[in-house]
């Protein structure tokens, strides 16, 4: 009968006793854990304090952190170098698209002008010697040296051609001639006139040349 008894209160008291560690284990955690960030802190503390005591590891960090900073502008102003060499090169190309536009807007005017220049001219020289010295006359020719004065003004010049020799870069031949009294490849007669702009031929001088 009492060992039966001792039994009953020893097993009566196993759950208490397991309660008791399992609440002693509980304890012993969070402190557990409070050491662990004591420790971590502590840890770091003693990094800080090994960097700091220890001048040639701070030195070398200091020029690895420098030196990532000069790759790095350097980085940057090879960016900017380069926007600025693209915009340079982008500018230059409009001024030169918008000089193209331009000159090729006053080649097609100038075409279309010449040939009523051509006829101007024409009307001048039908006008009889008795009139020559008339109004009119004068007028027109001040007309005709007032539009040779704004042509020449975008760059129209009209090429020399009689009396020089001829050259097939800037004078179309359509008629040779025997002439023994003028220099062979003489050019003796104009037929069109010729022009340039700005350099460029716009049309080819006309002309009747001595052999």
């Amino acid at each position: 009968m009492k060992k039966g008894k001792k039994k009953m209160e020893t097993a009566e008291k196993e759950p208490q006793l397991q309660e008791k560690q399992q609440e002693t284990a509980a304890a012993a955690e969070p402190a557990k854990a409070g050491e662990t960030e004591e420790q971590a802190v502590d840890s770091v503390s003693v990094e800080d304090e090994e960097t700091a005591s220890d001048p040639d590891k701070l030195c070398k960090e200091l020029e690895e952190k420098l030196a990532e900073s000069d790759k790095q502008a350097a980085d940057y102003k090879d960016r900017l170098l380069r926007t600025m060499a693209e915009f340079d090169n982008y500018r230059k190309r409009t001024v030169k698209e918008k000089e193209q536009e331009r000159a090729s807007g006053q080649m097609d005017v100038i075409e279309t002008i010449l040939p009523l220049l051509d006829n101007f001219e024409r009307a001048m020289t039908a006008i009889g010697e008795e009139d020559k010295d008339s109004a009119m006359a004068k007028g027109l020719a001040m007309i005709h040296d007032q539009f040779i004065e704004a042509l020449k003004g975008i760059g129209l010049e009209e090429i020399e051609a009689l009396g020089q020799p001829f050259d097939p870069n800037l004078h179309n031949a359509v008629q040779h001639v025997e002439d023994e009294a003028t220099d062979e490849n003489t050019i003796v007669e104009v037929y069109q006139k010729g022009y340039t702009m700005k350099g460029k031929v716009v049309r080819y001088s006309m002309v009747k040349v001595a052999n």
